[in-house]
């Protein structure tokens, strides 16, 4: 019998190479993201830079980089395949470098430590046309049961 972990993980297999829409997360069927990959504990995902995504500057917005960053560790602790429910209790990010509107931006996700109530995971995102990191977060996700 397949794992919980499993089953998440083949119905986000199936979105390979495509964008996300029918996410339960409105903001990620908002966000737009292409599937890059899916495994336990991992994700990656590409991201066009709209210009509703960008501040005066036509740069990305931080907040909207902060909420990739959340987004996507979120949806990655469901491919965990845990039973009880997780919500994000911190956030802290370090911004690098600006992504202006056009450019496509790849954040890929990992688990660095899982405790009992407390999973920690970290979010890089990429302009790889530039091969430059823009941004890192962490975050601490509570068990919420």
């Amino acid at each position: 019998m397949e794992s919980l972990s499993e089953q998440r993980l083949n119905i986000l297999r199936q979105a390979l190479g495509k964008v996300i829409d029918s996410s339960p997360s409105n903001y990620m069927n908002w966000l737009a993201p292409v599937l890059e990959k899916a495994e336990n504990g991992i994700l990656v995902c590409r991201y066009k830079i709209r210009r509703e995504m960008t501040n005066p500057y036509q740069i990305l917005h931080g907040g909207v980089t902060a909420g990739i960053i959340d987004d996507l560790i979120g949806a990655t602790v469901y491919t965990m395949g845990l039973e009880s429910r997780f919500t994000t209790v911190s956030n802290y990010i370090d911004y690098f470098a600006p992504a202006n509107e056009g450019d496509e931006i790849i954040a890929e996700t990992a688990v660095v430590k899982k405790g009992r109530t407390i999973i920690n995971l970290q979010c890089e995102i990429f302009l790889p046309s530039k091969n430059r990191l823009i941004a890192k977060g962490y975050s601490n996700m509570l068990s919420v049961g």
